[in-house]
C-alpha cells in the first residue's frame, strides 16, 4: 500500500509543478491588447492564438490529474481498519506482580539482611 501512496504522491507533485510552469508561461488577458496596437510581441512559437489553446488544454489536463491524485490520497488517508474499537478495549493488560516482588518490601521493612550501622 505504501508503494501506491508514494506513486500517487509523486504524480501529484509532478502535476503541481507542471501546472505552475504552464500557468507562468501563459499570457494574461491584458497581453492581447498590446498585440492589437501593433506590438510585435504576439508572434510566438505556437503562433498568435495557438499557444493559448495548447497551454490551456495542457493546464486543464495537469489540473485534472492533480485533483484526481488529491482525491485518491484523501481516500487512502481515511481508510480505517475494520476491527476498530475503543482505546480502552485495546489497552495493554498489566501483568500482576510476582510473589518475589511482593515480599521484597516486607523483608526490607523487617530489617533482615541489612548491614548494621557502625
Amino acid at each position: 500500500m505504501n508503494v501506491v501512496l508514494t506513486i500517487i504522491l509523486t504524480v501529484q507533485m509532478l502535476s503541481a509543478l507542471a501546472m505552475i510552469g504552464l500557468i507562468l508561461v501563459q499570457h494574461g488577458k491584458g497581453a492581447d491588447m498590446g498585440a492589437a496596437f501593433g506590438s510585435g510581441g504576439s508572434g510566438s512559437l505556437f503562433g498568435a492564438s495557438g499557444s493559448a489553446n495548447f497551454l490551456s488544454r495542457t493546464t486543464a489536463v495537469a489540473a485534472t490529474v492533480f485533483f484526481v491524485c488529491t482525491l485518491a490520497l484523501a481516500y487512502f488517508g481515511n481508510l480505517r481498519p475494520a476491527t476498530s474499537s475503543s482505546v480502552l478495549e485495546s489497552a495493554a493488560v498489566v501483568a500482576p506482580a510476582t510473589a518475589e516482588a511482593a515480599s521484597a518490601p516486607a523483608v526490607a521493612a523487617s530489617g533482615v539482611g541489612q548491614i548494621p550501622a557502625k
